[in-house]
């Protein structure tokens, strides 16, 4: 090799070991530090705002459903930054579910100027602004544009009625208790409409609404319902059943039925031995065109029934459960509320962990109480429980995923739809909760002889402090102290077990110590019969796999049932049954006739804009939870849902039951 190819051939070596060691060093990465936020909202203390608010709500903009919002704040001399806030975290509603996406044309004045005001980088529920020197006090307006179609959220507005919660649509200054700020509240609405609030000293000038001077605390615990079509019905004992209708015709409030809301309140007052409330008020909008809504107040609680449910009292029964429930819920979450769940403002996060009691032992009270007072006929409360039975004994979720740890639903996922709910579980606190209360009823009956139940519980927990309308919160251990006091047991265990463990057996080991049992059969039992009706769809969940609306459109499926293993999942569309163009008897009379066929159900679904023939290797028949008496005579269940206070009131007459025709 000639010497210049020999520096040559070093060379090449020499640029091929750089480029070599070159690409096997790692590229630059630049790599920011953290820096920590810094928090400029003060933490709420205990100490009285000084001043009054001044919250004036024009509600009458019922074609565009705004609500107009004109809030006077005062503020101290030599004050630079006024720091209000929206409610983000909602009593009753568990998490982080305040409407700020729904406020608009936001502004703050002082002596007539604008004031300059910025949003908080961390917490976007407040608002900074500016303070002049020598201003005595700030005027926020703004808006409360309130959905106009259900995909914005609840319908809060009809031509007819409102529905006006406080805490949607009034600031309050950062710093302090809640119940250490004093506002006084006045609504404008439509011209001659009747207004319902458990707020005290309601005077009305023309159509402006005012009340006496109130806490913010009391203020977002008392919401208001107004309408055209309005009528009070006095319960006794100071509680009062307001309702507004869609039409005046649907107040029609048989005397009969009636007497069962008046005996509600003798019932939930006998179990629970005490009032938490000085006056109470049943919110109750009669619509199909309002949002619908459940929710629980100390003095008052908004409730939604279908329109007809006052005067076609046997057809709707199943669905006045929601009056019960959220009337116990002044004893159960609002004056005995947990630990984590009481927070002194509505920007501290709530904790949900003991949401069990709070929900699962209120869905067991509403089901007891409607029972004995006759709101609901004992057979459709049956039926609810046979329903939430059937539907833990084959839920999948069950296997990797405790009811305590679906406390944490309405924090992250707060009920939006999931593609298989039954797999991921979903608030089972309330349902599952109300399974684990039945069977420690049943011990504690088991355990003194039947002298004692959950009624004593619930006199020793809940009906502590007669009379007082604060909030009195408890932990874990509370409630095992309490139970022990009623009746010995290794309830820490029992709840533990039941509670905050996966995999465990069905919960229906209550029902069966009650004396009932979890049976099958090949028709829905009288309260699902009726919610099919109502909702005019098509449940075959338990055959199957699936439900199905009245075009046939699949709604959910059951993970690693007879569809979901052939591929019909949500969204898919059902259009015909074995050649046959789809309804729901065609199906279900398939399902009937495959139990004696070998061949499959042929399905013909639409997906997307594919179509295809899906067999469906089926031949069980029909399948519906129902619960009956293990043996003949009076069962320990049916001693729990019989009335407290004498007998029930005479049976309801339905409107067409007069009809001569």
């Amino acid at each position: 090799m000639k010497p210049e190819s020999r520096v040559a051939a070093l060379l090449s070596t020499v640029l091929l070991a750089t480029a070599s060691a070159a690409h096997a060093q790692p590229a630059p990465r630049s790599k920011p530090q953290a820096v920590l936020p810094i928090v400029t909202i003060p933490a709420a203390k205990d100490v009285p705002f000084p001043g009054t608010i001044g919250l004036k709500i024009d509600a009458t903009d019922t074609e565009r459903r705004v609500f107009r919002v004109t809030e006077t704040v005062p503020v101290q001399p030599g004050q630079t930054d006024l720091i209000l806030q929206l409610p983000e975290w909602l009593p009753g509603e568990h998490g982080p579910s305040g409407d700020m996406n729904l406020i608009a044309d936001v502004h703050f004045k002082a002596a007539g100027k604008d004031l300059a005001w910025t949003r908080d980088p961390l917490e976007t529920f407040a608002f900074h602004v500016a303070v002049p020197a020598g201003a005595n006090e700030v005027t926020a307006t703004f808006v409360h544009t309130s959905a106009l179609q259900p995909s914005e959220g609840r319908i809060e507005v009809t031509p007819d009625m409102l529905s006006l919660q406080w805490d949607k649509m009034a600031f309050y200054p950062a710093g302090y208790y809640v119940r250490d700020i004093d506002v006084m509240p006045t609504v404008t609405v439509p011209a001659g409409w009747q207004v319902f609030t458990a707020l005290d000293g309601q005077s009305r000038t023309g159509d402006t609404v005012s009340w006496r001077k109130v806490d913010f605390e009391q203020l977002v615990d008392s919401p208001v319902l107004a309408g055209r079509h309005a009528q009070q019905f006095d319960l006794g004992h100071n509680v009062h059943f307001d309702a507004v209708a869609d039409e005046a015709k649907d107040l029609a409030l048989p005397p009969e039925g009636l007497a069962r809301f008046k005996k509600l309140v003798e019932e939930a007052y006998a179990t629970h031995g005490a009032f938490h409330f000085d006056h109470y008020d049943f919110l109750v909008s009669l619509s199909d065109k309002l949002g619908g809504i459940g929710l629980e107040h100390q003095r008052s609680n908004e409730s939604s029934l279908d329109p007809e449910s006052l005067i076609r009292w046997k057809e709707k029964d199943y669905g006045r459960n929601v009056i019960a429930h959220e009337f116990n819920h002044s004893w159960d979450g609002k004056y005995r509320r947990p630990f984590d769940l009481w927070t002194p403002d509505y920007r501290q996060p709530m904790e949900d962990s003991l949401l069990w009691v709070y929900e699962g032992q209120d869905q067991f009270w509403g089901d007891v109480l409607a029972a004995r007072s006759g709101v609901q006929t004992k057979n459709d409360v049956l039926g609810e429980f046979a329903n939430i039975a059937g539907f833990y004994s084959v839920q999948p979720g069950r296997e990797w995923r405790s009811v305590e740890d679906t406390t944490n639903d309405p924090i992250f996922e707060y009920r939006r739809a999931q593609p298989f709910s039954d797999l991921s579980r979903n608030e089972d606190y309330y349902n599952e909760g109300a399974l684990v209360w039945l069977e420690a009823d049943q011990i504690i009956r088991k355990g003194t002889g039947g002298k004692k139940g959950m009624d004593d519980f619930a006199r020793a927990f809940f009906g502590v402090n007669p009379g007082d309308i604060g909030q009195l919160t408890y932990t874990f251990d509370d409630i095992v102290r309490t139970l022990n006091g009623v009746c010995p047991y290794d309830w820490a265990t029992f709840l533990k077990d039941r509670l905050y463990r996966p995999n465990q057996p069905p919960p229906v080991e209550g029902i069966a110590m009650a004396g009932y049992k979890l049976v099958w059969k090949e028709k829905p039992n009288p309260y699902e019969a009726a919610r099919y009706k109502n909702g005019k769809y098509t449940s075959l969940a338990y055959s199957l796999g699936f439900t199905l609306d009245k075009d046939g459109r699949v709604t959910s499926t059951l993970w690693n049932s007879p569809a979901f293993n052939a591929g019909i999942v949500t969204g898919a569309h059902v259009m015909a049954v074995n050649g046959k163009a789809y309804d729901g008897d065609t199906i279900k009379d398939a399902i009937t006739a495959a139990k004696t066929a070998k061949e499959p159900i042929q399905l013909l679904i639409k997906r997307g804009d594919r179509f295809m023939t899906v067999p469906v290797d089926y031949h069980a028949g029909l399948r519906y939870p129902w619960i009956e008496p293990a043996t003949a005579g009076e069962q320990p269940l049916d001693r729990l849902l019989a009335p407290k206070t004498g007998p029930l009131p005479p049976p309801v007459p339905d409107k067409d039951d007069n009809d001569s025709g």
